[in-house]
């Protein structure tokens, strides 16, 4: 196996070059999570795997309650199939609440404030509402919990992984919040060896090829339950070494598209790049700070071509239409301008705009 055979499989089973499903909580579904605090750029990340949806299509699966909006994976926002977020968050529920323990000692959050501020929210919400952030912090401090700092991010995601809260539908530019088991009906929980077993066996299959480090970078399980996992599935996947690494993924007969030709217009944070801990493949000799923000962290949008990033873009929408710049770290062919020219079409669609400039 090779960095290239790495990206083919990735873009492949990831449904960016081979995309197989129609809606939006079949592709969550099966890529697992998807990572989602830029919320415009994970409509995107849907939409670029959905070639014949739009925005406002994913617009309403959030509406409709087939996906939904919540923390997850490592305490980050993410995009779940409502089918999913129960036993998903059930899962992630231990490490998470290790992983936060410090920060709500040093900000004096203990248990007796937390189940405070779950009741605080849970009276401010009861009955359907949806609130942005700062009404919940009206309700919060009207209940003497402090909500300064960091603080009232601890406290959403705490509560977030609790079950008790979700994002629901978007107040203008702001988020809003609401209560889970109201938002969606509360599912069956798994046993937890099903839970790992089932959450190790898509990441592989829909991230693959990966390693063990990658999916434990990816879900924030410990490296014991990684290993059980994959070991739970193992006969479900195949392995290849590669670098003196252990690479897990589908079954390799699934796949022969040629990427050759294919160039891709990937939002910030995509998971063909943050759900894996060693980017090697995709990046190749670039430095990842190229494609990183200065000062913040935040990754920029990516041009991928042949399954490697070759430059960044950003768009700009003025009324009906939409301006997309590129910033090419080569000069491309002909033929990979062409593709660039069909992906800035492809994210016009989906915008439900028409492009303008080259």
């Amino acid at each position: 196996m090779t960095d290239s055979d790495i990206v083919r499989y990735r873009l492949a089973n990831q449904q960016i070059s081979q995309p197989m499903f129609t809606k939006p909580a079949e592709l969550v579904a099966w890529l697992g999570a998807v990572q989602g605090q830029d919320f415009l750029a994970a409509k995107w990340a849907l939409g670029l795997r959905l070639p014949t949806t739009t925005e406002t299509a994913i617009d309403q699966a959030i509406a409709d309650r087939s996906v939904v909006r919540t923390w997850a994976m490592r305490g980050t926002l993410h995009l779940i199939a409502a089918d999913d977020v129960h036993w998903i968050l059930n899962l992630l529920r231990p490490r998470l609440h290790i992983l936060s323990a410090s920060y709500l000692r040093r900000l004096e959050l203990d248990e007796k404030k937390l189940t405070k501020s779950y009741d605080a929210m849970t009276n401010a919400l009861l009955g359907g509402k949806q609130l942005i952030r700062q009404e919940l912090n009206v309700a919060l401090a009207q209940a003497g919990i402090p909500t300064h700092d960091i603080r009232m991010n601890l406290l959403l995601v705490r509560a977030a992984s609790h079950g008790l809260i979700c994002c629901g539908v978007r107040r203008g530019s702001e988020n809003t919040y609401t209560l889970l088991d109201e938002w969606i009906a509360p599912t069956k929980l798994r046993e937890r060896d099903d839970a790992l077993a089932e959450l190790t066996k898509r990441y592989f299959l829909s991230h693959g090829p990966a390693t063990l480090q990658d999916f434990i970078w990816w879900s924030g399980l410990t490296v014991a339950e990684a290993k059980v996992g994959i070991h739970s599935v193992k006969e479900q996947l195949i392995q290849e070494m590669y670098n003196k690494q252990t690479y897990w993924m589908a079954q390799r007969e699934r796949f022969g598209y040629d990427t050759s030709l294919a160039v891709h217009l990937l939002p910030s944070f995509d998971e063909y790049l943050v759900g894996y801990k060693n980017r090697t493949a995709a990046l190749g000799s670039l430095d990842f700070k190229q494609i990183v923000s200065a000062g913040n962290g935040i990754f920029s949008p990516v041009i991928v071509v042949d399954g490697r990033v070759a430059g960044t873009w950003k768009r700009t929408v003025q009324k009906n239409t939409v301006l997309i710049e590129t910033n090419l770290f080569n000069a491309l062919s002909a033929t990979h301008q062409e593709g660039l020219d069909l992906a800035r079409e492809g994210y016009a669609r989906f915008k439900g705009l028409a492009v303008y400039g080259r």
